[in-house]
C-alpha cells in the first residue's frame, strides 16, 4: 500500500517515513502543502498522513485541493490542535480520521491501516481467498494452513491483489501501489514477483493467481 505523508518537520517526517517503510509501506514525503498536493494529485495514493500547520499551504488548502481528484486517498490528519472545533474543521474539509500530536506510533499505524481497510472495503484485518489467509495487521501469510516465508515487495503486492480480490489489476496499477516514487521498478519487476508468489503458493498457484492476458492479474478462489 502507498502512503503519502505531508509534514514539515524533518525528525518526525524521517521518523514516520522510516517506520511506515518497515512495516512494508510503499512512502513518500513531501514537506510543504504546495509539494504535498502536487504529489497526491499526481499519484495514487491509498493514504495521506497530513499535517495541518504547513508551510506554503496548510492542510485544509491541502484538502481543499483535493476535492476535484476522483481516486482521492483517504486522509489521516495529523495536528497539534486539539479543540472540538478545529476537529470538526478537518473532518468536514474532507479528513477520514484525526490524531492530535504528540502521539505513539502504534496508534498512528493502527489508524493508517484501518483507513486502507477502509478504502477496500474490507472490514476484517484477516483477508481470505479460498485458502489463502493474509493477517494485515501481523503482515503474515498462510495457503492451506501453511505458513508463506515472503519479502517484504511480495507480501506488498500479494495484499493489493487480495484487497482487490476478483478485480482485473493492471501492472501499472500494482506499480503504481507497491512502490514509491523514488523506487520505480524495472519493466518486469511485476512479472517477476508473480511467477515467485505462485511458485511459493504450490500447485494452486497459477490458479490463485490468474493471469488476465493484456490486462494484467486476478487473484480469486480456484474453481471447483
Amino acid at each position: 500500500m502507498r502512503v503519502l505523508i505531508v509534514e514539515d518537520s524533518a525528525p518526525l517526517r524521517e521518523s514516520l517515513r522510516t517506520g511506515l517503510s518497515r512495516e512494508g509501506f510503499a512512502v513518500d514525503v513531501a514537506a510543504d502543502g504546495r509539494a504535498g498536493l502536487l504529489y497526491a494529485r499526481n499519484n495514487p495514493y491509498d493514504v495521506l498522513v497530513l499535517d495541518l500547520m504547513l508551510p506554503e499551504l496548510d492542510g485544509l488548502g491541502v484538502l481543499a485541493g483535493l476535492r476535484e481528484k476522483t481516486d482521492r486517498p483517504h486522509v489521516l490528519v495529523l495536528t497539534a490542535r486539539d479543540r472540538v472545533e478545529d476537529r470538526v474543521g478537518g473532518l468536514n474539509a474532507g479528513a477520514d480520521d484525526y490524531l492530535v500530536k504528540p502521539f505513539a506510533f502504534d496508534e498512528l499505524l493502527a489508524r493508517v491501516h484501518a483507513l486502507v481497510r477502509r478504502r477496500y472495503e474490507e472490514p476484517s484485518t484477516v483477508v481470505r481467498v479460498g485458502d489463502l489467509e493474509l493477517d494485515t495487521l501481523g503482515r503474515t501469510v498462510c495457503h492451506a494452513g501453511r505458513p508463506l516465508e515472503l519479502t517484504a515487495r511480495e507480501y506488498a503486492l500479494l495484499e493489493y491483489l487480495a484487497l482487490r480480490q476478483g478485480q482485473t489489476v493492471s501492472r501499472e496499477e500494482i506499480e503504481d501501489h507497491v512502490y514509491g516514487v523514488n523506487r520505480l521498478p524495472s519493466s518486469n519487476a511485476v512479472d517477476s514477483t508473480v511467477c515467485i508468489l505462485r511458485s511459493k503458493l504450490g500447485p494452486d498457484g497459477k490458479a490463485l493467481i490468474r493471469t488476465r492476458r493484456g490486462q494484467g492479474y486476478a487473484l480469486e478462489a480456484p474453481g471447483p
